[in-house]
């Protein structure tokens, strides 16, 4: 299995080469991509040195998967070329998400919509995979008719230079800026840019991107995204409407019998997700689950997890590890 990861240097580039190792992908030979300024770098995998190498020679290489983490730009312009020479490509920006034909997929929930055919699959947003690991299950025994999510999300997922804005701020130190604005002691009620209608990019990519996951246009979403001091992961509160009264022992039940979530819900011990100690882990956590008290069909909820990892290189790792599951 040869795999290239397109974007080798960068944040989510990194944690995909992470878990790559960390899962023991059968990876014969790995092909580092990246811009041109970046050819010749060293990335480190399985305890050796991997040159960088650029775009075209990595499609030359003909790989039979690469792993995209390098935007929306680079995407447009490359995964098709990489598809051309047989190379099925798991993109992780929101190039291809809203595509006709595309399959836009979290593995635990509609992995079997790729096809063999398929030689572009869209990994979802970040923010998108933790709300949708929650809803589907309860979609499917409740039948959800409205959600209603505000993100706390971490800096991570604006990059490196969100990190460093940050370790200035709080060393004192003047830098370059990733926000319009300080982050440190803040919330920016602003990730991504603002489209016509008032909300940002991101809101929107929450709100489409979670109805072609869960194939279903009756459901409404409406999300407020927010910038926030933190690196661990991304925060969700969710309110989400059904279409009958739910009861929360049974949504605790369903979630805790759901693969890739862990239920953290006792308030009498303070037990509840953060994302703190969701950073560097591959689950989706729950909690804070609550009858709306205003509406009878609908529960609150809190959920965390690493945008870096289920967020983004984790699940494109589970969808490559479905197809080679499959056995194309």
């Amino acid at each position: 299995m040869r795999v290239a990861v397109v974007g080798a240097t960068g944040m989510v580039g990194e944690v995909m080469l992470k878990v790559l190792e960390e899962r023991n992908f059968p990876v014969t030979e790995l092909i580092p991509a990246a811009s041109v300024r970046s050819v010749g770098k060293k990335v480190m995998f399985k305890g050796k040195e991997v040159s960088v190498v650029s775009l075209p020679d990595a499609v030359a290489a003909k790989p039979d998967i690469a792993l995209f983490s390098a935007g929306g730009d680079v995407s447009t312009a490359w995964a098709p070329k990489f598809a051309e020479v047989g190379t099925r490509v798991i993109d992780n920006s929101s190039a291809w998400r809203m595509t006709e034909g595309i399959p836009l997929v979290v593995p635990e929930i509609n992995g079997s919509i790729i096809s063999e055919d398929d030689r572009i699959i869209a990994n979802p947003n970040c923010s998108t995979i933790q709300l949708v690991m929650v809803l589907n299950p309860l979609h499917e025994r409740y039948g959800i008719t409205r959600v209603i999510v505000s993100t706390y999300q971490s800096i991570t997922g604006t990059g490196v230079k969100a990190v460093e804005q940050l370790q200035n701020e709080r060393e004192g130190k003047t830098g370059p800026m990733a926000y319009p604005y300080p982050i440190d002691k803040n919330c920016l009620p602003q990730c991504d840019v603002f489209t016509d209608n008032g909300y940002t990019k991101e809101e929107m990519k929450l709100t489409r991107e979670t109805v072609k996951i869960l194939d279903d246009d009756s459901v409404l979403v409406s999300a407020t995204a927010v910038r926030v001091p933190v690196q661990g992961g991304h925060s969700e509160s969710v309110n989400i409407e059904f279409a009958e009264v739910p009861s929360v022992p049974e949504i605790r039940t369903i979630l805790n019998a759901t693969p890739g979530i862990t239920l953290q819900d006792n308030p009498d011990i303070n037990l509840y997700p953060m994302p703190r100690f969701a950073e560097g882990k591959d689950d989706t956590f729950v909690g804070r689950i609550r009858v709306d008290y205003s509406n009878p069909r609908a529960v609150n909820c809190w959920i965390v997890a690493d945008n870096l990892r289920k967020g983004a290189a984790t699940n494109a790792v589970q969808i490559a590890e479905y197809i080679l599951a499959q056995g194309w």
